[in-house]
């Protein structure tokens, strides 16, 4: 099982940490409330976890136009 990084926005893959790297994390993962977990995490057969997050181009283009966080989806 390994638990891997991607952006919400984009869908590009920013990193991944294998099993032994990754128990601690997901010790801190497991203390999120229903909402959190259904909006941040996706669970894939295997037993790996996608956290849904946001890389930098995103994050740089949310700064620029903060009215892109009224879109559900913003880029095409």
């Amino acid at each position: 099982m390994a638990i891997r990084y991607k952006c919400r926005h984009c869908d590009t893959e920013i990193g991944s940490l294998p099993f032994e790297s990754a128990k601690e994390t997901l010790q801190m993962l497991q203390r999120m409330d229903e909402t959190e977990e259904e909006q941040f995490l996706m669970y894939e057969k295997g037993g790996a976890v996608t956290v849904r997050c946001i890389c930098e181009q995103c994050e740089q283009s949310l700064e620029k136009f903060p009215n892109y966080y009224t879109l559900r989806k913003w880029l095409q």
